[in-house]
């Protein structure tokens, strides 16, 4: 109960910033409604209703694009309630999973391991842009160096834990890792288009919480699509994954 809380917060300030960066009032109908959404989410998966919570940002988007008089505006703030929405769920099905803890740091550590590699390998060799356009100080080395750096954190993360299968663990690891990277990218994507340096000024000198958590988020989501590719159900989709 504690790390949902803590989730929903985090997924209550992702959506503020997210409806604050593409221009819908906090306190219109459609802004509302969004929040509202994300609350939703949380008591589903409390009561035990975990598809029902996973049904909630595809309806609660659609409900939110609605209130809003089906502008471009409200378009951009129900796909902000279906990424954070997802994002939100995910990491509830992962925590409350059999894997729980353990998949929940390997996470952690995969995509700090990614962020912080990339930066530091970036600065230090340099080389071709990964996608200048969209944020021109990623390199290719950068995201290279945090690729192998994720594999290897994540795979001590889950020996420690007492994990097998190491080599589904570190493939996984890498598949991740570079979804985090994308992560990353589509935030940048969205700043640019909006003309923003960062999400917001939550957190002095790191921006705000999309900033902080554009990577997880993305891999969360990521993490479970897979398992329900593998048959994972509902309540606990990393279980089709079958990781030892």
């Amino acid at each position: 109960p504690a790390f949902g809380m803590l989730a929903l917060v985090a997924a209550i300030l992702f959506l503020h910033e997210w409806f604050a960066m593409t221009g819908t009032g906090l306190r219109t109908p459609h802004g509302v409604a969004g929040y509202l959404v994300l609350v939703g989410i949380a008591l589903g998966y409390h009561f035990g209703y975990p598809g029902l919570s996973l049904a909630c940002p595809v309806v609660g988007a659609l409900v939110v694009y609605g209130l809003s008089g089906f502008s471009r505006t409200g378009r951009w703030a129900a796909e902000g309630v279906v990424y954070a929405g997802l994002a939100l769920y995910a990491l509830l099905v992962i925590r409350g999973g059999e894997q729980g803890l353990a998949f929940l740091f390997f996470l952690l550590v995969l995509v700090w391991a990614t962020d912080i590699a990339a930066y530091f390998t970036g600065r230090s060799l340099g080389g071709p842009k990964l996608w200048k356009k969209i944020s021109p100080n990623k390199t290719w080395s950068g995201a290279i160096g945090g690729l192998v750096c994720a594999v290897l954190l994540g795979l001590g993360t889950v020996a420690i834990a007492g994990k097998a299968d190491l080599f589904n663990w570190a493939l996984l690891a890498a598949v991740l890792s570079i979804v985090s990277q994308l992560g990353d990218l589509l935030e940048s994507g969205v700043k640019r288009r909006f003309d923003v340096k960062d999400s917001s000024h939550l957190i002095p000198g790191h921006g705000g919480i999309m900033d902080r958590v554009d990577g997880l988020v993305a891999a969360a989501i990521a993490a479970v699509a897979l398992g329900f590719v593998f048959g994972g159900s509902f309540a606990d989709p990393i279980s089709g994954l079958a990781l030892g």
